[in-house]
């Protein structure tokens, strides 16, 4: 594979970083942090009104997966919030992949403009990364889906227009093949959205459906077909669309802190600095491949879990490797005083373990390599 960038990536990468910074301001991330949700609208805004949504939403021909690496690798460089836009572009590619012309013509134009966020109901409280084990139900009555259940884990679900929600249609079918998908309007009459508040400061959700009613027009894919939809949404999320470079702004922050109280040139602690910057740069080439695999026309689902699996323990080893240099300076939080890099440190101390679940967790990411690369023996 060719690593270089073509001229005009490097200059969508340059409009990128200028957006970044005319947008992203240390009072914006602040207030990201106060309030928990990873979602900048001016940042969504500007990004849109060049048209840079539009050409990252996956498989839709305005730009390329090597773009869309190059957003998200931008965004996590600078420590720009990309949760609500990653999941926002990751389902309009699924909508362009799989869904009807009427839901393409309702749904993407309202995200592309950074208008619309979308929010995903995957997990229940008692089937996390067992996926497949859902029951939350949806029964067709006439003309209609009527959905009963509960999700958690709903990012951005109380700032979302967008729901897009996997149900059980049939459960006398394996369970993988039972399951059907469903985009709705987050207004839609019987949600209910209560907050759920994380050791990673981030604002998530519990929601419920009651007698949640839809036509359909809201099936997305085919019905007792979900489990091919969220393995299309699954091989966008993983490896390109963020998640993999997060210890850059870890080190960024570390560095400047070290810097200013005299570490820097400790030949110790020089060397966990340059582990974090060899494992960033793995994680960064791993998810070029993914990206590469992409715009030559494949569906990196391996490859992104090899760059997920790798990238957050790397992320989370970093951490707890960089904390442990700063001492008890390290285990102070944001606007405490005497915090190492303004509280950076302990935040990515908390937030690093909650990045090798979300997304699939690490063991399912093993399984994945473990059967379909390696032809190991299914363990589960």
């Amino acid at each position: 594979m060719d690593f270089a960038l073509s001229p005009d990536a490097v200059a969508y990468r340059n409009l990128v970083r200028t957006i970044i910074a005319d947008t992203v301001t240390n009072e914006a991330i602040d207030e990201i942090h106060r309030t928990g949700t990873f979602d900048l609208p001016a940042l969504n805004f500007a990004l849109a009104k060049h048209g840079l949504l539009e050409r990252a939403v996956p498989g839709m021909g305005k730009g390329d997966p090597i773009e869309l690496w190059i957003l998200f690798n931008e965004l996590e460089k600078a420590g720009a919030p990309y949760d609500g836009i990653a999941v926002s572009l990751m389902i309009a590619g699924v909508v362009n992949a799989v869904g009807t012309e009427e839901q393409k013509q309702r749904i993407i134009p309202s995200i592309v403009t950074g208008e619309a966020g979308v929010c995903m109901g995957y997990s229940e409280p008692d089937y996390g990364s067992d996926v497949a084990s859902i029951v939350t139900r949806a029964v067709r009555d006439g003309d209609s889906w009527i959905i009963n259940g509960a999700k958690m884990w709903t990012t951005m679900a109380h700032v979302a227009k967008w729901l897009i929600l996997l149900t059980r249609t049939d459960p006398d079918l394996p369970k993988h093949r039972g399951l059907t998908m469903f985009i709705l309007p987050m207004d839609t009459p019987g949600i209910t959205v209560k907050p759920v508040h994380t050791m990673a400061s981030e604002h998530t959700n519990a929601t419920w459906y009651d007698d949640v009613t839809v036509g359909d027009e809201a099936v997305l894919g085919e019905v007792n077909g979900g489990w091919r939809t969220m393995t299309v949404a699954l091989a966008f999320e993983r490896g390109v669309m963020g998640g993999t470079n997060q210890g850059v702004p870890l080190l960024t922050h570390f560095t400047k802190w070290a810097q200013h109280v005299g570490l820097a040139q400790d030949p110790a602690v020089k060397v966990e600095m340059a582990k974090a910057a060899i494992d960033m740069h793995v994680s960064t080439l791993l998810t070029q491949r993914a990206a590469w695999i992409a715009a030559s026309g494949g569906l990196p689902g391996l490859e992104g879990s090899m760059a997920k699996l790798f990238a957050t323990e790397a992320y989370q080893r970093e951490a707890r490797a960089l904390q442990h240099v700063a001492a008890q300076p390290g285990l102070l939080g944001f606007h405490e005083d005497g915090a190492a890099a303004e509280g950076f440190i302990d935040y990515d101390a908390r937030h690093s373990p909650v990045t090798t679940i979300y997304g699939g967790t690490s063991e399912i990411q093993r399984n994945n390599i473990a059967e379909r690369h390696l032809g190991l023996p299914r363990n589960r």
